[in-house]
């Protein structure tokens, strides 16, 4: 079996990457299609997941899907659709992957008092600083965040899900895919 991680947005990207790199996750780079996660909604919008999909001679991979609106349904042209045989899982980041800087900030029961008025990624953008630098929304303030520290990455992603009531029933968490 292998995995074919789809990745809502380049966040969620650089997320599962820093997991990867530091064999954080239940998967090892050679169990993923192109030994990498990729930054994908949809297959068919994706030239390198297609790519992948075309060249991987066996019909065995499973599909996970990472990111916060998960009310996309997944498009399967017919001429992959033999080849997905091992279903689909989609862990969610839900509302929005900034809750996880937030934690990590200790932050938790702050953003909470504002959160029916303001969505985390204006909370973070107001709160949060790293290395002098204000949350700006890019890949490379998580890498700069939790690049060098992924112990701190893994404790929010668990502590995310004792805080957070819960999911649609088909939607997991990225705990459930950490080692």
């Amino acid at each position: 079996m292998k995995y074919l991680i789809m990745c809502e947005g380049p966040n969620e990207l650089e997320i599962m990457n820093i997991l990867l790199e530091n064999e954080l996750l239940i998967y090892t780079e050679d169990d993923l299609l192109g030994t990498v996660p990729y930054f994908a909604r949809q297959i068919d919008s994706s030239p390198m997941v297609k790519s992948a999909l075309t060249e991987y001679p066996y019909n065995d991979v499973a599909i996970i899907r990472i990111g916060d609106k998960q009310s996309e349904e997944l498009q399967i042209s017919k001429c992959f659709s033999e080849k997905i045989s091992g279903g689909i899982s989609k862990y969610c980041t839900l509302p929005e992957l900034e809750v996880l800087l937030i934690i990590s900030e200790g932050l938790w029961n702050e953003y909470l008092k504002v959160k029916s008025k303001e969505k985390p990624k204006s909370f973070a953008k107001k709160n949060i600083k790293f290395n002098r630098k204000k949350y700006d929304n890019s890949s490379l303030f998580y890498k700069n965040y939790y690049g060098d520290s992924p112990e701190k990455l893994v404790a929010a992603i668990k502590e995310y899900k004792q805080k957070h009531s819960s999911h649609k029933k088909d939607e997991l968490y990225l705990a459930d895919i950490l080692k």
